[in-house]
């Protein structure tokens, strides 16, 4: 080769040396400020942790059906039918006439097929049912209770076989303890009612364990007991392995019909109230006034403890608010609930 193709050659050579080298400056430029405008992995910021919602069992703290609140017969020839209790969320129980109680059972969005025996109104449950903005089921009614439906623009359903109710003449018992409903039985009694709770729910819930043994004048609850006249005591031991209450009645254990399982609730929420002797156009002797607006002193129990409370409710419709001593708000246990409305002056008492 001449030495003039020689130098052609080198010069290309050189040529494509300086191109690849200022490629390779070019990329690493380029690669260093791309790089620079990306955060660091020490600064990139921490993405936020989604926030885990508490998941209640024993109510959908988003629904807002509005409850079915529903009058059980608790006469001692009726009680051994009760059906169905377990899966109310609340139940309530207050004195009757002639000594004996009656419970409201609130059913929220629940498939219970046998509830019962239901049986007639007394107007001071009315209160109750309109707290928790539920639609008020019975079988007849005192007289104050029926002046009062349309005075409290009461919404209810009149359970009656075979539409609302079903009679269960199975049973070696009167008529009258005889009556059981459903809750698809109870969507033929809606009609044109209001199916939306405008009311929040009564009672806060809390899905982590509230520990009362931390809170002030805490005492060990094993067993309690309340008593509502010289027929019908009310009693609860609790169960450490199940951390619930079972619950007894006249000393005998308080059982389904149907499951044969003795009834257990999470938590007592205890109170007594002025009650007395009032009289009725109807001449039936003993109904009961019972004076439950106002403030006062109870209990909260739960998972073998009992904490005192307050309890304020200023007017029939508005809902009964319950706190601890120092004012905070009550927050009760993931569970169904006993509300036990106890004549004032009867014997209450929680033992280790």
């Amino acid at each position: 080769m001449s030495k003039k193709g020689k130098k052609k050659t080198n010069l290309i050579k050189l040529i494509l040396l300086l191109v690849i080298v200022a490629g390779a400056l070019v990329f690493g430029y380029l690669k260093f400020f791309a790089g620079n405008d990306e955060p660091s992995k020490k600064n990139k910021p921490n993405k936020p942790k989604p926030v885990q919602k508490e998941e209640i069992k024993i109510v959908n703290t988003e629904s807002t059906s509005r409850p079915y609140a529903i009058m059980i017969n608790n006469l001692y020839a009726a009680r051994p039918y009760h059906s169905g209790l377990q899966d109310a969320y609340i139940i309530y129980e207050i004195i009757v006439e002639g000594g004996i109680t009656r419970y409201l059972a609130l059913f929220l969005d629940a498939d219970t097929s046998r509830i019962g025996p239901v049986r007639s109104s007394r107007h001071y449950y009315l209160d109750y049912a309109l707290e928790n903005d539920a639609i008020y089921v019975h079988n007849g009614y005192s007289p104050q209770a029926g002046n009062d439906f349309g005075k409290l623009g009461i919404d209810r359903i009149e359970a009656e076989a075979p539409k609302t109710g079903i009679r269960d003449k199975s049973l070696p018992v009167a008529r009258e303890h005889t009556l059981f409903t459903s809750t698809e039985l109870l969507k033929n009694g809606i009609g044109k009612k209001r199916t939306e709770r405008k009311n929040p729910l009564l009672l806060t819930y809390s899905s982590k364990p509230i520990n009362l043994n931390e809170k002030a004048n805490n005492q060990v609850a094993n067993k309690i007991t309340i008593k509502y006249s010289n027929n019908t005591t009310t009693s609860y031991e609790y169960d450490p392995e199940a951390k619930v209450y079972k619950r007894f009645v006249n000393g005998k254990e308080h059982k389904d019909y149907v499951t044969k399982n003795q009834y257990t609730f999470k938590n007592i929420i205890t109170y007594q109230v002025k009650n007395n002797d009032i009289s009725s156009p109807d001449g039936y002797k003993g109904r009961q006034e019972i004076h439950n607006i106002g403030t006062g002193t109870g209990y909260y129990i739960s998972e073998g403890y009992a904490v005192p409370i307050k309890w304020e409710k200023s007017s029939r419709s508005a809902q009964t608010k319950y706190s601890f001593e120092d004012g905070t708000p009550l927050k009760v246990n993931d569970g169904n609930t006993f509300i036990q409305i106890q004549p004032q002056g009867q014997t209450f008492s929680i033992e280790e």
